[in-house]
């Protein structure tokens, strides 16, 4: 496996990117892109010049996975936006690998801090379904990952909770804010 730039050159790439991001967040998240054209849309604003666009190949040339970086507060902070691997190649590095070279990316690009949202949609964590804004930071202190939400996945990867965004998917479905430092 080896990550390359994806650029705007790479038709084939960026079809296949866009099926990967319908396909990756069918099952949790089906509200995110629900059609190739909105998929392809996606990519399409993951290329724009100021934007860090990541895509791990195989040997062949097959899309893997895709991560994707959008500057905030000068540079300074970046948000990761989206981060995709095909379902059936999850839980192999894949993930992990984009993501260490995105910090690496952002590092060179003298950022501090990646940001990003994982969304509770479908349950998958104890803080949905339940009033937020009571006790807030104790339901966040205790946040249980029910159905295996990425957030935990973050959290290896050294991120922490910074945040919810309470019914930002509806009523008890929040975005859950993570963070963390890379200079």
């Amino acid at each position: 496996m080896k990550i390359i730039t994806l650029t705007p050159t790479n038709e084939t790439l960026i079809r296949h990117a866009a099926q990967l991001m319908v396909d990756a967040f069918r099952e949790h998240w089906s509200h995110a892109w629900q059609r190739f054209e909105d998929g392809m849309e996606e990519v399409r604003e993951m290329l724009e010049a100021e934007r860090i666009c990541r895509a791990a190949v195989d040997e062949e040339g097959n899309l893997l996975g895709i991560i994707g970086g959008i500057p905030q507060y000068e540079g300074r902070v970046w948000e990761l936006h989206p981060l995709a691997v095909q379902p059936h190649l999850q839980g192999r590095g894949i993930g992990r690998a984009l993501v260490e070279d995105f910090e690496e990316q952002v590092r060179q690009r003298g950022g501090l801090t990646i940001t990003l949202g994982t969304d509770d949609e479908d349950n998958m964590t104890s803080l949905s379904n339940v009033d937020l804004y009571e006790n807030m930071w104790e339901k966040i202190q205790n946040i249980r990952n029910l159905k295996g939400h990425p957030f935990g996945f973050y959290q290896k990867m050294g991120y922490v909770i910074t945040g919810v965004v309470p019914d930002a998917n509806g009523r008890g479905k929040p975005d859950i804010l993570m963070s963390k430092r890379v200079e």
